[in-house]
């Protein structure tokens, strides 16, 4: 997620908007940037691969020219820092959940024990907000000023997002936010007035298609086309053990009701494949192109209002996914109604669908 000893990026389509960011006619020398990136285009990428470059030691102005170059450089001992986790005037405020997942913990997080084993938090917390006031008053520790990095902004629930309104507004001198979001209208007025915005570009197909190709991915085309295109989300796709072959296969195992193809799967990943096969196939319905899944792999001829009473279904399902479901019984439930849909049309149902309504947790 930052730049190696190799000095090269962490994903190449990065290159044009860090460069505008650090050394273009419209570089961003605010106190506060407001990253907004589509998911699975980089954003967190992009925030750490900037903030390494803004506390990098090697091409300060002054220095001796041999030591000029590109920044970040991977290399300097602040860049050393930010590789391990451990840079004094870097903080990475995620989610708990995405802590545990990308590496980055809080001081106040506990690894071991009953709190281990909690389900961690999607938000981020008034007091891990406070944690990063109290973080942006101390002197630099290595005297290059200090970054926080925080994704996604959305995490901030109205209680932490109002805390950290005054600290956006007037940070420590040489203190530096950097926050991302997808759309920053669900963010506070207060926190998007305190921001300059940079609009990260989500690559060029066959830059992504490059890329997927170069971790090893094969067919990366069909693999884009199952996540719209977000080449993070593909490989996210494929280390969940969901190659090419695998997805173009689901809408005839679902068309078939074999919930057996979903074994694995969190449901999350299950309900997002589930509604674009029922997307592609209301397509079909009305002589359209699938989006997300190859052509000629989506069963056709279901109707409209069977495959919207199971959209219907879908959503409903979504809308309480972290209710404790029992997941087996959910995942038989929900197949059974796509092979319903996609293979033997019925009437939209009326009076609402209760399916779920008697499902065991």
């Amino acid at each position: 997620m930052v730049v190696g000893d190799d000095g090269a990026l962490p994903l190449p389509w990065l290159a044009a908007p860090l460069a505008a960011a650090l050394e273009g006619p419209r570089s961003h020398r605010g106190h506060a940037l407001l990253v907004q990136g589509d998911p699975g285009s980089g954003s967190l990428a992009f925030a750490l691969t900037l903030a390494q470059a803004w506390l990098c030691e090697r091409a300060g102005q002054g220095e001796r020219e041999h030591l000029a170059g590109p920044r970040p450089c991977g290399r300097c001992g602040s860049c050393r820092l930010v590789q391990a986790h451990l840079h004094p005037d870097l903080v990475v405020l995620l989610p708990e959940m995405l802590r545990r997942e990308h590496g980055w913990p809080l001081a106040t997080d506990k690894p071991e024990g009953d709190e281990a084993k909690r389900k961690p938090s999607r938000q981020i917390r008034i007091d891990e907000v406070r944690l990063l006031i109290d973080w942006a008053t101390r002197t630099s520790g290595r005297g290059r000023g200090k970054v926080a990095v925080l994704h996604p902004a959305e995490a901030l629930n109205p209680q932490s997002a109002n805390a950290l309104l005054k600290t956006l507004e007037e940070p420590a001198p040489g203190t530096r936010l950097l926050l991302t979001c997808v759309d920053p209208e669900p963010l506070l007025p207060t926190v998007r007035s305190r921001c300059q915005r940079l609009r990260l570009a989500a690559p060029a197909p066959e830059v992504a298609e490059r890329w997927l190709q170069a971790q090893g991915l094969a067919e990366p085309r069909v693999l884009l086309a199952a996540c719209s295109g977000r080449p993070l989300d593909a490989l996210a796709l494929v280390q969940g053990g969901v190659d090419a072959a695998a997805w173009a296969a689901l809408p005839a195992a679902v068309a078939r009701g074999q919930p057996a193809a979903f074994a694995g799967w969190p449901l999350a990943r299950l309900l997002q494949a589930l509604q674009r096969l029922c997307h592609d196939a209301w397509l079909l319905s009305c002589g359209a192109e699938p989006r997300y899944f190859p052509p000629g792999s989506v069963p056709a001829g279901a109707s409209p209002a069977g495959l919207q009473a199971w959209s219907a279904e879908l959503a409903r399902v979504q809308r309480v996914a972290d209710h404790p479901w029992h997941e087996a019984l959910l995942v038989e439930a929900l197949v059974r109604s796509g092979a319903d849909a996609l293979s033997r049309p019925r009437p939209a149902a009326r009076g609402g669908n209760t399916r779920f309504a008697t499902l065991p947790a």
